[in-house]
């Protein structure tokens, strides 16, 4: 039993009912084409023979002279079975008849008039004693062209209808033939279309529909599809607001939409690898990209797209915090460490020794510090740069701010002053941190017509093929540090300086020496606006 509420089913009946119908109508109407085209050969068959007749002139002399031998019954039947005709009727110009298939008619009238006293031949379906018939009808003219008298001769139906149903059988052989074609494709049709729909019927199919879309632009992560042509075929409303995509994608080239970067480089496979880093205007995104595969075919891809911007704000700022905390456990340790110098020279007696040590010590680390915030006008760049020294000490690393260095940050962003020379100082660290000592980083500030900063240190350099891609957002020839993203620093930076119009050199020569300068901030310039969560990490 079929399952007619399948889908394959459905399709099958709708097909075959389609053919039937179509087949039915078809045969119909090429019987009344072939029956109307039979009537027309016969009428004028039996036309031919009334003509032939009409112009016997044996026929023409015993019409005029009333037939007294009874010479056209004969001449009549003998022509009616040499031709096929089912009658030759031969009447006088009243309508009395000469010859006919029945006997007891003879010289009887006709109970129509006679039709070819106008001197023409007439052509028709007559429904004479004889049943319906494909009738010709021709004039018998005299010596002098006047009509005496008229030539019927009729094929009647069953002649046609046997030709007809010759040609019904052969139309019905066809529309068998079709059909059984139709039928065939018909099947095959339907089991490609389960093959295609899996299976699935309607309800389901629109079932999987609401819970695809229901799921699709409920979820907090971006998702894209796109086909073996890297066209989009699927895209969430997530993934438009972090690719600030507002227009109609759907069905568009990814290149078309993306502009040129290591996002479209993602998007399109050019960029493999899983959880990439992908650092927007405003958004930090971690991207995924599966091929999906059909039957052996690649028949697209689909990327998945998360925002991890507040997270990854978050561990930067814990890393930032920690940074610190090893930074006051350094100072502590320090300390420490002065004052069990203190405790032993009290212990000794040695009390101004003491004091003279006391001094010295205070002496110094307010000279350092106040020196320090005396030329660095933004406070958190000063305290910053103070952690740094810090925590480069600790490091063993002679992290060295010029004399020269001199900040006034009055009419600059000190959160993206921060963000900037941070990440330059960090990267010149950990460029040194494996180096034999003396490792060194010096740092130089100034504001002469903007904001200049340098960075150098006495690491091992970058690889002159690697210059520009060290300012791509997850590029990195270290480790991961914890659950913080490396290869971000550099990129954020570079953001930064071109959104506030400045520019980045890279110098790499007995080390490696990076050179900042910002032009000075103007009302509308993005230096000057709200950082971004992202920025401020």
């Amino acid at each position: 039993m079929w399952r007619l509420r399948t889908i394959a089913s459905r399709f099958l009946l709708a097909v075959l009912g389609i053919l039937l119908a179509t087949a039915l109508i078809g045969g119909y109407l090429q019987v009344q084409l072939t029956k109307r085209t039979f009537d027309k050969q016969y009428q004028d068959r039996a036309r031919a023979v009334a003509d032939v007749v009409a112009q016997i002139p044996q026929i023409a002399a015993a019409v005029a002279a009333g037939d007294p031998s009874h010479i056209i019954r004969a001449v009549a039947n003998r022509i009616a079975k040499s031709s096929g005709a089912s009658y030759v009727v031969v009447t006088e110009r009243t309508g009395v008849r000469f010859s006919h298939p029945t006997p007891a008619l003879i010289g009887k009238r006709l109970e129509e008039p006679v039709a070819v006293l106008d001197g023409k031949d007439h052509v028709g379906i007559d429904h004479g004693s004889l049943g319906r018939s494909a009738n010709g009808k021709a004039p018998i003219f005299d010596a002098s062209g006047h009509v005496i008298g008229q030539v019927s001769v009729g094929i009647v139906e069953r002649r046609v209808a046997g030709a007809v149903r010759q040609q019904i059988a052969e139309i019905a052989l066809y529309s068998a033939i079709a059909l059984g074609i139709g039928v065939l494709v018909a099947l095959f049709m339907a089991r490609a279309l389960k093959r295609t729909t899996f299976g699935l019927e309607p309800a389901e199919i629109g079932s999987l529909l609401q819970d695809r879309e229901a799921m699709l632009h409920g979820i907090r992560e971006g998702v894209l599809g796109f086909d073996a042509k890297q066209r989009v075929t699927i895209i969430n409303d997530e993934a438009r607001r972090l690719l600030g995509l507002t227009d109609t994608v759907i069905g568009q080239p990814i290149d078309e939409v993306v502009p040129p970067g290591r996002l479209l480089d993602l998007l399109t496979g050019r960029s493999e690898g899983t959880d990439q880093a992908i650092l927007t205007e405003d958004s930090l995104l971690v991207a995924n990209r599966s091929p999906v595969v059909v039957g052996g075919r690649d028949v697209g891809s689909v990327v998945t797209l998360r925002d991890r911007t507040e997270l990854e704000s978050l561990v930067r700022e814990l890393h930032a915090t920690t940074g610190l905390a090893n930074a006051l456990r350094a100072q502590e340790h320090e300390f420490t460490n002065r004052l069990h110098v203190i405790a032993g020279l009290i212990d000794l007696g040695e009390f101004d020794e003491a004091a003279r040590f006391v001094t010295t010590v205070t002496r110094h680390n307010l000279a350092s510090s106040e020196d320090l915030r005396a030329r660095i006008g933004p406070p958190v760049v000063a305290a910053l740069l103070l952690a740094k020294l810090t925590v480069a000490a600790e490091r063993d690393i002679d992290l060295v701010i010029t004399s020269s260095s001199h900040l006034d940050g009055a009419d600059h962003d000190a959160q993206s002053l921060m963000t900037i020379i941070g990440n330059l100082i960090d990267n010149a660290m950990e460029a040194v941190a494996e180096q034999p000592a003396p490792r060194t980083v010096i740092v130089t500030l100034g504001n002469h017509a903007g904001i200049r900063i340098s960075v150098s240190d006495n690491g091992p350099g970058i690889a002159p093929e690697t210059v520009d891609a060290i300012f791509m957002d997850g590029y990195s020839t270290k480790s991961s540090r914890g659950q913080a993203r490396r290869g971000l620093g550099l990129a954020l930076v570079q953001r930064l300086v071109r959104r506030a119009g400045g520019t980045i050199t890279v110098l790499s020569e007995g080390g490696t020496r990076f050179e900042v300068s910002l032009p000075v901030r103007e009302p509308t310039s993005a230096v000057g606006r709200p950082m971004s969560v992202k920025e401020r990490a």
